[in-house]
């Protein structure tokens, strides 16, 4: 049995920082600033020169230390050594060991963990990967993985779900970019090639709706809300009133909000749009959140664990048992945007910008400097007032 050890140990490979670290007789761990870990062994291949006549000293790279453990290392490392004694280049004469797709692509999914949003992006990234493509490539060598694989798992679903297919694309394309990196495959990633090459059918994207209430219907819908006590009709209510998005409302922080100011200031890393977004808060919207600041919580609408929001989906849950069919959350906003301009005629730009849409080209944008603060507050009011049951005469937004 060939002798393989070394200085290194597991738990110095798991834990040691940047830089290049010597096992012995040429192998090294190389931790990048990122934090990426790979195995290089330095070989000089007997008989070789380099351009300058020197003998020839190489470096070989034998995969990342997330697959290749220091055993496997060190016994590939001896296996270099060898060839280049014999004078063969380990470049041409090595049998590399190839990890599969499904063992790469849950390596860029532990590498990518601190750049996703949020832990639900980075598993719904994985799922894709898991539910269409593992069943059909996961077990495949990864160097092995052509235009024809990978067209078995977009093409089932390229028309019927185009979106996921989309997506699916885009992830399998980032896992053989990385193997790609790792020294694993060569030439041009085949999901370029397919795109390229028009290989699938064109596919007209279909407008996707939320199914939104009418808004004649909202203020007895309101009325219903007012008279329950669970925290997710009280979220609802702030929703329907603010015309916010779903994921704005729940993860609101006292720390956003200035009551004197009657303002809430949603910070950009929370908007579809990435921008700051600035609410103004009506008495209607006050009433809803004021008590709540009595449970000292760090969100507003604190969920069953202490300091965490409330479920992403308890607002559609509390519809389902307030049997209202056929409507969604999201919808609010196309309400209160059909409200807006059937009931208060209010010029387009203070209708978008009070759902926090982009209006205008970027030159348009850059040149309008206001959010119209004043102009979304008086009608916001109004629309308060609406909801409530106490709308009055209708007024027009200006």
């Amino acid at each position: 049995m060939a002798h393989v050890t070394g200085k290194l140990t597991k738990k110095l490979v798991e834990n040691l920082g940047m830089g290049r670290h010597g096992d012995g007789g040429g192998l090294y761990l190389v931790v990048k600033p990122s934090g990426t870990r790979s195995w290089i062994v330095r070989v000089v291949v007997q008989g070789q020169r380099n351009n300058k006549g020197a003998p020839l000293r190489t470096d070989f790279g034998l995969g990342g230390a997330d697959i290749i453990t220091l055993n496997q290392a060190r016994i590939r490392a001896l296996e270099y050594r060898r060839m280049a004694k014999q004078g063969l280049n380990p470049r041409f004469n090595a049998q590399q060991e190839i990890p599969n797709f499904e063992e790469i692509a849950q390596q860029v999914h532990i590498e990518r963990m601190p750049t996703w949003k949020n832990a639900k992006h980075g598993q719904q990234w994985i799922n894709t990967l898991r539910d269409y493509a593992f069943p059909k490539i996961g077990r495949m060598p990864i160097d092995s993985i052509g235009q024809p694989e990978v067209l078995m798992c977009l093409s089932p679903i390229w028309t019927e779900k185009h979106e996921t297919a989309k997506r699916l694309a885009q992830r399998i394309k980032i896992v053989l970019d990385v193997a790609k990196s790792k020294g694993f495959r060569e030439g041009e990633n085949p999901v370029t090639s397919i795109k390229d090459a028009q290989v699938l059918p064109k596919v007209k994207a279909k407008a996707k709706h939320h199914a939104a209430m009418k808004w004649q219907d909202v203020p007895s819908f309101f009325n219903d809300l007012r008279n329950r006590e669970a925290m997710a009709a009280k979220a609802l209510m702030f929703t329907c009133l603010t015309g916010s998005r779903t994921g704005e409302v729940l993860g609101m922080r006292w720390d956003e909000i200035d009551i004197e100011a009657r303002l809430w200031t949603c910070p950009a890393e929370r908007m579809k749009t990435a921008n700051e977004h600035r609410v103004p808060l009506t008495d209607g919207m006050l009433a809803i959140i004021e008590p709540l600041k009595a449970m000292a919580s760090k969100y507003v609408f604190e969920g069953q664990k202490r300091h965490a929001p409330l479920s992403n989906m308890a607002m559609l849950m509390l519809l389902r048992r307030m049997k209202v069919e056929g409507v969604t959350v999201h919808g609010f906003r196309s309400t209160f945007r059909d409200w807006a301009s059937e009931v208060a005629s209010a010029p387009r730009e203070v209708a978008e910008m009070s759902l926090a849409h982009k209006v205008g080209s970027d030159v348009e944008r850059a040149y309008a400097r206001s959010d119209l603060l004043e102009r979304r507050r008086v009608l916001m009011e109004r629309w308060s007032q609406f909801v409530a049951g106490s709308s009055g005469n209708v007024v027009r937004i200006g």
